[in-house]
């Protein structure tokens, strides 16, 4: 949905540039390019990853834009029958939009936006495909928990892939706390002796005194009599989010038949009759995946019509997964150097 009203004569005008010959935006773009994506990384101090983009944002000034915040918290939950935890761990997506980006809608409709945008993401990333291995901490017992909020703090236009492009960059940033398993044992002395990770753990003459040298192990999956873990990193450490290379981006054709533009201004949003949301990942070997695919608007296409549309959305998909993936690259080498300097 739109949330910028033009009259019919602006529609037209906007239409008719798109249609010309060369065509016409307002910012004097093609139809093809994007305005300036800004990216920062690791912004959310108590976040596991955190991420801050804007499109289109003034860099003298800071103003205008589409601006979007993510952050990934992680947390324990218990497996057990109603507890709400899953074996091997859960994703649960969140989007929520500033009033202050939609002015103009009341609050039914902005938390019908919110519903939308938050309904795409969840199903999209929470895909069996694309669930990270290392979101387990005790097999049947305790697994992580990952909460992906997202704020939406300005909206002019292409919100779904600046969601897209900050929850990815949010999920990169994301460490998972390496665990220690730890296992009580009676002694048969009667009192208790603790026997970390690694296999250990089962071993029959395992028992140990309390203020002995506990053995660790941080693949917590392995141990399979493991009762409790501790956590041995601060909470800005850990192990990267498995598969991050494979967290999908969205990209939005605008359709004002013939043609298609990406990257639409909240004005051309409001003037263009369809739009068709692409949600594509790609694997190690650069393979493409569609994850997902929207449409919203009430325009109509022809089977031709999209297969060609896949294929160039394709196309636009990988130049931003690699633009992004070499941004994201560049900010943890940063990091890793400033972290050194202490």
């Amino acid at each position: 949905m739109s949330t910028t009203l033009l009259s019919k004569a602006e529609k037209s005008f906007i239409q008719a540039g798109l249609l010309s010959n060369p065509p016409s935006r307002a910012d004097g773009r093609s139809l093809h390019d994007f305005r300036t994506i800004s990216l920062e990384t690791s912004v959310a101090p108590l976040a596991n990853g955190s991420a801050r983009l804007s499109i289109g944002r003034n860099p003298y000034d800071g103003s205008g834009g589409t601006e979007v915040l993510a952050a990934a918290k992680l947390e324990v939950e218990t497996i057990q029958h109603g507890s709400g935890g899953v074996e091997g761990g859960k994703i649960a997506c969140s989007v929520t939009c500033s009033p202050a980006a939609y002015p103009h809608l009341s609050s039914a409709a902005l938390e019908d936006l919110q519903y939308d945008m938050t309904t795409i993401l969840q199903d999209t990333l929470t895909h069996p495909s694309l669930h990270p291995k290392n979101l387990g901490i005790l097999s049947g017992k305790k697994s992580w928990l990952l909460n992906l909020d997202l704020v939406v703090l300005v909206d002019s236009g292409n919100v779904y892939d600046a969601i897209f492009m900050a929850a990815r960059a949010a999920l990169w940033d994301t460490k998972v706390p390496r665990t220690r398993s730890v296992e009580y044992k009676a002694k048969k002395s009667g009192t208790s002796g603790i026997v970390g990770g690694g296999g250990k753990a089962g071993d029959s003459g395992g028992d140990m005194d309390v203020d002995e040298e506990v053995v660790s192990g941080f693949d917590t999956r392995q141990i399979q009599k493991a009762t409790d873990f501790e956590l041995p990193d601060y909470w800005d450490e850990g192990e990267v989010l498995d598969g991050r290379q494979n967290w999908p981006i969205c990209v939005t054709l605008n359709i004002v038949s013939p043609v298609h533009f990406l990257d639409a201004t909240s004005q051309e949003e409001a003037a263009t009759p369809l739009r068709v949301l692409l949600m594509i990942s790609f694997d190690s070997s650069q393979s493409a995946n569609i994850q997902g695919m929207r449409t919203l608007g009430n325009g109509e296409l022809t089977v031709s019509q999209l297969t060609g549309l896949l294929k160039d959305g394709e196309k636009y998909a990988r130049e931003i997964w690699q633009s992004l993936n070499t941004k994201l690259k560049e900010d943890n080498i940063g990091l890793i150097k400033e972290k050194n300097k202490f």
